[in-house]
């Protein structure tokens, strides 16, 4: 245990001193992909004091992006601080939308343009410099596919029901999923590539996701890929999670998984739509 925390805390040190050196990389490399890729995230201002070294590490890519998009809702524009506003003069664009919560993150984009690779990033955690290369290589190794950064594996029940969410294989090593009864779910804190085409038509039905996943956005665009037909695949890609200190006195994951939230809105999808796709 000590270990551990001696090895998160030099961890934690690396990417304080990378993100504080911001920009390190002069040079990048083209992505090659057949349509612009964009890099889009949200956030909210309990988390706004610890943004702008997220988006530094985003910005900080051996791969660059055609686009780096920050989505905040119209009435926290105000409450944005100088060091990420500062952070437009390096690339970032930010942009005002509804507030559609944690759905912020891909919601605005998909009705903007959805003819493009989207790539989700969490608002609170450091990005090594070659995360997007990683998955921008899954993508061209594997077209059409979505790739993640980090997944779970879940098993399906005879009934076509994800088993609970305190069974699932997390953080699992597995590229792809190991049988039919088992799907890969990828996790928004890795990172996932949505390439053109991912999602059903229904991926931008507002009311429809806020009454079965309000605060599931994983879980919402997980089944749109599905019911598409498109798999998800692990990128070739590890690197420890490395949080910067949260501010808020709930977090979201705290709620979903130990409240039991997940279990919850997996049940509304199910009878929404039926057995995992």
């Amino acid at each position: 245990m000590l270990k551990r925390a001696v090895r998160k805390q030099r961890q934690t040190w690396r990417a304080l001193t990378s993100v504080r050196q911001f920009p390190r990389l002069s040079s990048k490399q083209r992505h090659d992909l057949d349509a612009p890729l964009v890099v889009t995230l949200t956030s909210y201002p309990p988390r706004f004091a610890h943004l702008a070294k997220t988006i530094r590490s985003l910005l900080d890519q051996t791969v660059a992006a055609d686009q780096t998009i920050l989505w905040v809702a119209h009435q926290d524009l105000a409450s944005l601080p100088a060091d990420v506003r500062k952070l437009e003069a390096h690339g970032l664009t930010i942009k005002g939308c509804d507030d559609l919560q944690s759905y912020k993150k891909l919601i605005p984009a998909l009705e903007e343009d959805p003819d493009r690779y989207f790539v989700t990033a969490d608002d609170d955690v450091y990005y090594p410099e070659t995360w997007l290369q990683a998955l921008v290589d899954g993508a061209r190794a594997h077209g059409g596919e979505v790739i993640a950064g980090r997944v779970h594996e879940a098993q399906i029940d005879a009934l076509g029901k994800f088993v609970p969410y305190q069974d699932w294989q997390l953080a699992s090593d597995r590229f792809v999923a190991g049988t039919s009864d088992t799907r890969l779910f990828p996790t928004g804190v890795g990172g996932v590539l949505y390439p053109p085409g991912a999602f059903s038509p229904q991926v931008m039905d507002r009311s429809l996701f806020l009454e079965l996943a309000p605060r599931g956005d994983d879980i919402w665009f997980f089944w749109m890929a599905r019911l598409a037909g498109t798999n998800q695949r692990r990128a070739n890609l590890w690197f420890d999670i490395i949080e910067w200190p949260r501010t808020q006195k709930v977090a979201l994951f705290s709620e979903n998984l130990l409240g039991n939230g997940n279990d919850r809105q997996l049940r509304a999808m199910f009878a929404h739509f039926g057995p995992v796709p």
